[in-house]
């Protein structure tokens, strides 16, 4: 792909790495980004050789929000055409685990991409804010939400109505991500957890995964339905026979994804 394209996509199955690719404006997600983001991991849900995605930006930024040049004379019936909601809508959608790889600035429309991921791994440059407050809007993208269930509803709030920055350390702490590391390991950190996640059975996976985040955007009660459910299905995969018949003869599982 060629590098003025907003973004580049690599594959290392069993998985995928997106970098985004808009280095003078750090990366900035405009609707082409967006777009192409959403092709590419829509592209990636039909390789069957690809099973985790990372995205990722580059060590100046991850993402630093949204386009606010191109929305600064927008009015509310330019904000719906723009329809920029559809693209976090088709986010949501992917079914294959997704790890952010963050360096830099993860500001914005930024903050909420790592969020939508499954795991953020970020580097000890990494810097999270939702700063849309100081420019008279609010988060739109999954940040008032998304936020809250990752950090609490008090941390949370602080940060939406100061619009102030935390460090990687901080964020670590407050346990909006999942690995902290140097720089120059963030995207082989990502690696090593992708490689990982791959490892496991492939049927198990989407279902804790499907499980985990339904409980995350639902109540309680429909969240330990939905795990019962795919609890109750994986006894009819090939892999979990294979996984308890390995430890009970104490030999390493030999996982076939069925």
């Amino acid at each position: 792909m060629s590098k003025s394209q907003p973004i580049l996509v690599e594959r290392e199955p069993p998985f995928a790495i997106i970098a985004l690719n808009r280095p003078k404006v750090l990366n900035a997600l405009s609707p082409a980004l967006l777009g192409a983001l959403c092709e590419a991991l829509e592209a990636l849900e039909t390789e069957a050789e690809i099973r985790v995605i990372i995205i990722t930006g580059n060590e100046r930024s991850f993402a630093a929000g949204a386009d606010v040049r191109a929305m600064a004379d927008y009015s509310p019936a330019d904000v719906l055409r723009a329809d920029t909601l559809s693209y976090w809508q088709r986010l949501r959608r992917i079914s294959k685990p997704m790890i952010a790889a963050v360096s830099g600035y993860a500001f914005g429309g930024g903050c909420e991409l790592a969020m939508t991921c499954d795991l953020i791994v970020a580097s000890e440059t990494a810097q999270f804010a939702q700063p849309e407050i100081k420019l008279g809007i609010m988060p739109g993208a999954g940040g008032t939400q998304r936020l809250v269930k990752a950090i609490g509803p008090y941390r949370a709030m602080e940060l939406i109505l100061t619009g102030e920055q935390i460090s990687a350390k901080v964020a670590y702490d407050f346990g909006l991500i999942n690995r902290l590391v140097p720089v120059e390991r963030c995207l082989d950190e990502a690696r090593e957890l992708a490689r990982m996640i791959a490892s496991r059975p492939l049927v198990a996976v989407r279902l804790a995964r499907e499980a985990v985040r339904h409980g995350i955007e639902n109540t309680l009660r429909e969240g330990l339905e939905v795990e019962r459910r795919n609890y109750t299905l994986l006894f009819d995969t090939h892999d979990q026979a294979e996984g308890m018949s390995a430890f009970l003869e104490k030999r390493p599982p030999e996982f076939k994804g069925e």
